[in-house]
């Protein structure tokens, strides 16, 4: 119990202080960033829109981490992690997916079409919620940890698929505005928008972190009351 605390403590600070940066961010992205001169202010989901789908990356890079680990050492730890980020990464896609086609309907005039990107961004959404599936249907941990870790890994490779659609394929989707190789980020970007960016990104960040340890303690506990049932089993 006394390890506890200082583990609730900590978990407590880190979700203040992610709500504190987003709503900064929010007031950055509401109040001091400017007009798009294209598209007018429904370009501002951009703020909440591209850091939700990196911190979905991130998920699923922590998921392709974690079921490599497994395979190599099997510890459940590796699996929990794993796990656990997958569930994140399907959040944080379904929001993407959600705040996209908010931005599509006035910017093309659907709520959704089969755009390369957002077809493979989809695809993803799919790969993973069948990651979480694929673990509820297995009865025994250990096999669907090691089927789960092999779909993991296969799983993120549709992500590079996801960054090379705007290149390899006529989209709707536009490219990047902010990491082009011809310019620098506050060449082409107005630098209170980058501003209001970097804040959304690190709040997202802090937020997915706050929501990640919870849940990793979540599949520890989960996994000491099932050691627990055994061990009175055996009994």
């Amino acid at each position: 119990m006394k390890q506890q605390q200082p583990q609730k403590s900590r978990a407590r600070f880190l979700g203040a202080l992610a709500l504190i940066t987003i709503a900064f961010g929010l007031y950055w992205a509401l109040v001091q960033a400017p007009r798009d001169a294209l598209q007018g202010d429904v370009q501002r989901i951009m703020y909440l829109h591209l850091p939700s789908i990196l911190t979905a990356y991130l998920s699923f890079f922590l998921v392709f981490i974690g079921s490599c680990l497994y395979l190599w050492k099997r510890e459940k730890r590796d699996d929990n992690l794993a796990h656990s980020a997958a569930e994140l990464g399907v959040l944080f896609t379904a929001l993407t997916i959600i705040e996209g086609s908010i931005w599509g309907k006035p910017t093309w005039g659907v709520w959704w079409t089969w755009d390369a990107r957002l077809t493979l961004t989809a695809i993803l959404l799919l790969i993973y919620s069948g990651y979480l599936m694929l673990r509820s249907l297995i009865d025994d941990e250990d096999r669907a940890a090691l089927s789960a870790a092999i779909l993991g890994i296969i799983g993120f490779l549709d992500i590079p698929l996801i960054h090379m659609s705007v290149y390899w394929w006529r989209t709707l989707h536009q490219p990047p505005s902010i990491l082009r190789p011809d310019k620098l980020p506050w060449e082409n970007v107005h630098p209170a928008m980058l501003t209001a960016l970097a804040i959304n990104f690190v709040g997202f960040l802090l937020l997915y972190f706050y929501l990640l340890s919870l849940r990793l303690r979540l599949g520890e506990v989960r996994s000491e009351i099932k050691t627990r049932r055994l061990n009175q089993g055996a009994y």
